[in-house]
């Protein structure tokens, strides 16, 4: 995707027409809900929730109907034209089963660098032939139980640790090697803990999706000259990206002097800036607009089997009280830089940090390695 070019006709695409009917009467009543529960889905993933909204009434859940009432079988409480004034009232629905306790979640989101087809690349590495794919992005999100926070750990790409039946290599060959699902058991091997769901992002859902809001702005506190298609110029301050430039910032980092550490940087910056810009007054009170970003991502999410229409909108929902202040995102502190055996160049890990990572995550503890560490975000 180095050399991606504006995919035609993107300058010019219009807004879907219409609102939010598909969504049910409960969600439609409450847009500070529907604020928080769309912005904390985009940390989550940049667009996981996609999948969740566009399945509504689609079998994930009863399609709502003009007084937001359906029947078990999803069919339309609506009377006909032959029904009376006599006729019986509908018994009323069974009492919604209670909610089990939530508990802490590990989400890993996968940033694909796929040149293709990213769909028939992943379909062939998790069959078992390597795939010209890898994780440019790998952060794992973790969602504690009590739903106050939302942690963002970042992992350098040049890590080097075990591929699960590969042995050593950088910790992104996982995803040219098995696709998702090696992908996965790699960074659990790391951590030693499970990993509840996975998001794969397509970089070129990112172009589309920051022209779908207009353009974001972002603050470039390390100024740098793109190597990538344009050889654009990121003065330091203010600047507006487009879809171009957005994928140009976030993955550039043969022109830091630290690297992969500055591109990490920039990634969680750009990040914070477009959930800001879509949890926008203008953005969210704009159905068009919502839709066209949530139209866009869907080609380029896949999320497994798991992370159902009800799962997604459960979790949302139970993260309604927590906006974009609340997440907190820090790099994976490593051991170093040095050389494989075969002349790779990688990142060493760092024993401690991921013992205490490993064993805060077991324990609930993250917060207080945080705060012990300093970290509030794009560190």
């Amino acid at each position: 995707m180095d050399n991606q070019s504006d995919p035609e006709g993107a300058a010019e695409s219009k807004p879907p027409q219409g609102n939010f009917a598909w969504l049910p009467a409960w969600l439609r009543r409450q847009p500070t809900w529907l604020k928080a529960a769309l912005a904390m889905v985009l940390v989550i993933a940049l667009g996981s929730t996609v999948y969740a909204f566009s399945q509504m009434g689609r079998g994930g859940s009863p399609a709502p109907t003009a007084s937001g009432v359906s029947t078990a079988e999803g069919a339309t409480a609506t009377p006909s034209p032959t029904e009376t004034a006599t006729a019986p009232a509908p018994a009323p629905p069974a009492p919604p089963a209670p909610e089990p306790p939530p508990t802490a979640l590990n989400i890993l989101l996968i940033g694909s660098d796929s040149r293709g087809d990213f769909r028939a690349e992943e379909a062939q590495a998790a069959a078992g032939t390597p795939a010209d794919q890898r994780a440019d992005v790998l952060m794992l999100i973790h969602i504690p139980a009590d739903r106050q926070k939302v942690y963002g750990i970042s992992i350098m790409r040049d890590t080097w640790a075990t591929i699960p039946g590969y042995g050593q290599a950088k910790i992104n060959a996982g995803l040219e090697l098995g696709g998702t699902p090696l992908m996965v058991r790699t960074v659990e091997t790391l951590f030693n803990t499970r990993i509840d769901h996975a998001v794969v992002v397509d970089f070129k859902g990112l172009w589309d999706a920051t022209n779908a809001l207009g353009g974001v702005d972002v603050n470039v506190t390390v100024p740098f000259t793109s190597t990538h298609d344009t050889r654009r110029y990121f003065p330091a301050g203010i600047n507006r990206l487009d879809g171009g430039a957005a994928l140009e910032f976030v993955r550039e980092r043969y022109a830091f002097a630290d690297g992969d550490f500055q591109r990490i940087r920039n990634q969680q910056t750009f990040l914070k800036a477009f959930i800001g810009k879509f949890m926008s007054e203008g953005t969210l009170s704009n159905p068009s607009t919502v839709m066209l970003l949530v139209n866009t991502l869907r080609p380029y999410v896949l999320v497994d089997p798991g992370l159902t229409p009800e799962t997604l909108v459960r979790l949302a929902y139970s993260l309604r009280e927590v906006g974009p202040e609340d997440a907190v995102m820090f790099r994976l502190p490593d051991g170093g830089f040095g050389f494989s055996t075969d002349g790779q160049a990688i990142v060493y890990q760092n024993p401690g940090a991921v013992g205490a990572i490993s064993a805060a995550l077991a324990n609930g503890t993250l917060a207080d390695y945080v705060a012990a560490n300093g970290f509030q975000g794009g560190n």
